[in-house]
């Protein structure tokens, strides 16, 4: 292959580009260039070795870019008992939020706090609501858990416009995570807007819709079907807001996205500062102003792996790297101890002390926008972005992101990324260390809390072929 035919079609020839080709074709030996120095994102994006800084670029920033992002611990226990006390351990010991997940949320992995104003409170008591954020994970119950949410508020008298609540709203999550929604998709498309202007007129201010990408994500799904999904979850609540005739400029602010980050840094970055830049492209093509994207990022479920579990930790690591660097609002670590059961205070120690150690001695979020300019996460962003909207149009064209769950369109492409990624695992051409490559002769036993596992969610009236989680070691175990 001649040099030359390397370069892109709107890219000029570049003396000294042109001259390092030379050299790496000389220094392969007559090894193909496509193969050996590029590679592919599962989006069939094309990753090359080398780039040049990008000329033509802006900035793209988080929310608030004077200010380090939440560092927010998953509260997750069954026992509300232990649950209160880890919340206040995390807040005493520097955590900055917390995600209240609760049973039969698709992310709660099998546990999850009890679906009780009860547990809530509980769970909540002696945590200053003005200093710490709180989200609710995505769940069948999420409207009764707001009202209990606002009802607990005026309980200790807060002031809704000094906190930051993420109220976690999403039926297409839902839907896709349990396969069941417990009303029609017509009923909850009309019933929504009303039911939750009241929320909007409180002024609270933070995320009461949110679109949840983690779910298709732990499922299998690529970054660009993540995002695209993501998209069409937002797309479908202005949607709804504009055929109850509400102004969307006062609904679009509390629209707010959570995605999973994995170990492919800059992948990871570049998914973090695409999906603010289709957010601001879509506003922009609803002619509302432009609200900044509130982003949560979560560690990769899927990337867990039960074998050699402290690599969990490098994993974890680096995807919580590339999210505050990506530009996430507020990031939770999953404790790499997740795959054998509920985790223990060390592991959960380990997973808050991760983040601090980024924000408070790496200082990290003193650069904006570390990414930016940088020519390979500056062509993976807008890759992707081109990527994602091909994926939003396509669920466009099939009713929307409800329709297309219902009729399972969306299910069988994420289930075709997953089986082709497995394949790739199998076959050797990915590894994973300590599972597919440098396994432990034998493994170390793994501290875990007592827990029963809940059972899934069996009511409902719209129903769905649903996505479960499923970490790609288990994949490869399915395939053999």
């Amino acid at each position: 292959m001649g040099a030359g035919a390397l370069t892109r079609d709107n890219e000029l020839p570049n003396a000294d580009r042109q001259r390092w080709l030379a050299l790496a074709e000389k220094a392969l030996a007559g090894a193909s260039f496509e193969e050996r120095l590029v590679s592919h994102t599962d989006d069939g994006i094309r990753v090359e070795p080398l780039y040049e800084r990008t000329a033509v670029a802006e900035p793209i920033v988080r929310t608030n870019p004077r200010s380090p992002w939440i560092v927010s611990q998953r509260i997750d226990d069954p026992d509300v008992g232990r649950a209160k006390a880890q919340a206040l351990e995390d807040v005493a010991q520097g955590a900055t939020g917390l995600s209240l997940v609760f049973e039969g949320a698709p992310n709660a992995f099998g546990y999850g706090l009890p679906r009780t104003a009860q547990a809530l409170e509980t769970v909540l008591d002696g945590i200053a609501l003005n200093c710490v954020q709180i989200r609710i994970d995505a769940h069948p119950w999420s409207r009764p858990m707001a009202d209990w949410l606002v009802a607990f508020l005026g309980k200790r008298r807060s002031d809704p416009a000094k906190l930051n609540l993420s109220f976690g709203i999403d039926p297409a999550a839902i839907l896709a995570g349990t396969g069941r929604l417990r009303m029609s998709i017509e009923a909850l498309q009309e019933s929504m807007p009303q039911s939750l202007a009241h929320f909007f007129a409180m002024g609270v201010p933070g995320v009461l819709l949110e679109a949840d990408g983690r779910v298709f994500h732990n499922a299998g799904a690529t970054e660009a079907q993540e995002l695209g999904i993501m998209l069409a979850s937002a797309v479908s609540y202005l949607r709804m807001f504009e055929k109850a005739r509400q102004p969307l400029v006062y609904a679009a602010p509390h629209i707010g996205f959570a995605l999973s980050v994995d170990q492919d840094q800059f992948l990871a970055m570049a998914k973090v500062r695409a999906l603010r830049r289709l957010w601001a492209r879509t506003q922009e093509a609803c002619s509302i102003p432009n609200s900044t994207a509130n982003i949560h990022a979560e560690t990769s479920f899927r990337m867990m792996t039960m074998m050699d579990p402290e690599t969990n930790i490098l994993r974890t690591t680096i995807a919580c790297f590339a999210a505050a660097a990506g530009g996430a609002d507020s990031i939770a670590i999953l404790p790499h101890t997740i795959a054998h059961g509920l985790p223990s205070g060390f592991a959960r120690r380990v997973a808050r002390n991760a983040q601090l150690i980024m924000a408070n001695e790496s200082h990290i979020d003193h650069v904006a926008d570390p990414a930016y300019g940088s020519g390979g996460v500056e062509t993976l962003t807008t890759d992707l972005c081109e990527a994602a909207w091909a994926e939003l149009q396509a669920i466009e064209a099939e009713g929307g992101v409800l329709a297309s769950l219902r009729d399972g369109h969306i299910q069988k492409r994420v289930r075709a990324a997953s089986a082709k990624r497995a394949a790739a695992f199998q076959s050797g051409e990915r590894a994973i260390i300590g599972t597919t490559l440098y396994p432990q002769k034998t493994e170390r036993p793994v501290e875990t809390l007592a827990a029963e596992q809940r059972p899934a969610v069996a009511e409902g009236v719209a129903l769905c072929e649903p996505l479960y989680p499923v970490r790609i070691d288990q994949s490869i175990e399915a395939a053999s």
